[in-house]
């Protein structure tokens, strides 16, 4: 018998003592959903800003692709998306702003692009492409213009937090011959009956979409006015998604029960372990953004797999070694666990991304989950 007191105990302790603007969460074993619940702001059916919990579901439109071997993982990306043979390796910015590149030593690959070794990666977190978007831009989001940055190393060499997945979006849309919208509805939203996800806000979806808030320097937090272009010029399929804790559980719950009806048991397997090449280790992301993230250090010994981070040991009450996880920029929070057969979903709507009572928070309802059961 599941404790739902306890569980419920650990969110309403979010507010009470994390000082978060609401929480919503959910969790499930291979048996069915053992809880779901909101408190503060939030709602259970709230919609709310996924951002970067938009990649695993690009991820698996990518993988649907190669399962139709419409894509490949390790032929060159650029024979379906000619505009990644552009990209060149980053030598230097001078002080006047030109810039120095150089071809790289191999092409990207799918592969690359969906474990963060690619090369690119985001300003938010590297000094080198913060300079060049200072150089060059600003720079619009979620146009080709903001995906034009230069790698930072040669392709498979390295592990680089990135709009690497932006890019594997931009390839279903070319593989599929549909934009990355149309597709996600058809190929994933719609077989797992997620009808409150999407890049666009729904009209049914709009009266309940959730406020993003900033932490302010006293610990409180505020209001902001945020949010993504409707319209946009490339649809960000590793950040742009709007979607409620249910809606996203019943995508974590494929992958617990493995992938139908969206992918094949082999191709859960191949996206749930590490695709990184050997050596490769996860680097710590230091912000050059605060006011969009703060500092997040790895525990010894991650690994990336198909879009996902995979912890490489169990960590005491919680998750088993192996899980997935990963989460958004506004503190959303998942793990897929295929050994205790255990996910959850957890989500406020709070900058900068890893607050530390935010995470504080996640782990205390993922130690929940684990003790109830």
């Amino acid at each position: 018998m599941v404790d739902m007191k306890r569980i419920t105990q650990a969110l309403q302790g979010a507010i009470a003592s994390a000082g978060l603007p609401g929480v919503a969460a959910a969790a499930a074993t291979d048996k069915g959903i053992i809880f779901e619940g909101a408190t503060g702001g939030l709602k259970i059916d709230s919609v709310v800003w996924i951002a970067s919990m938009t990649k695993a579901i690009t991820g698996a439109a990518a993988m649907q692709l190669v399962e139709r071997g419409k894509l490949s993982l390790d032929t060159p990306a650029a024979d379906v998306l000619p505009e990644l043979a552009k990209k060149e390796v980053l030598v230097g910015i001078e002080a006047d702003g030109t810039v120095k590149t150089r071809p790289p030593r191999r092409p990207i690959t799918l592969r690359h692009l969906l474990t963060h070794t690619s090369g690119m990666g985001y300003d938010t977190w590297n000094a080198d492409i913060f300079r060049y978007v200072k150089a060059k831009g600003p720079f619009k989001p979620a146009t080709m213009q903001s995906l034009s940055t230069p790698l930072l190393f040669d392709p498979g060499e390295q592990w680089q937090y990135s709009i690497s997945i932006d890019w594997a979006g931009l390839m279903v849309e070319a593989a599929s011959g549909k934009r990355l919208d149309r597709y996600m509805a058809e190929n994933i939203f719609m077989p797992l009956g997620m009808a409150d996800t999407g890049f666009a806000i729904s009209p049914a979806m709009r009266p309940r979409k959730a406020a993003v808030h900033v932490r302010k320097e006293d610990g409180s937090f505020e209001a902001i006015d945020h949010e993504l272009n409707q319209t946009p010029e490339v649809f960000l399929g590793g950040g742009a998604l709007y979607s409620t804790v249910p809606d996203y559980l019943k995508f974590t719950r494929a992958f617990l029960n493995g992938g139908a009806p969206i992918l094949k048991p082999a191709t859960v397997a191949e996206m749930s372990r590490n695709s990184m090449n050997e050596g490769v280790l996860c680097r710590p992301l230091k912000t050059q953004i605060p006011g969009r993230s703060t500092d997040m250090d790895f525990v010894d010994g991650m690994k990336w797999g198909l879009t996902f981070m995979i912890n490489p040991e169990a960590f005491p009450g919680r998750r088993s070694a192996g899980s997935l996880t990963w989460g958004g920029l506004a503190n959303s929070y998942y793990w897929i666990d295929p050994v205790k057969k255990v996910t959850g979903v957890w989500a406020t709507q709070l900058l900068p991304f890893y607050d530390a009572r935010a995470v504080a928070a996640f782990e205390d309802f993922e130690r929940a989950v684990y003790a109830s059961l």
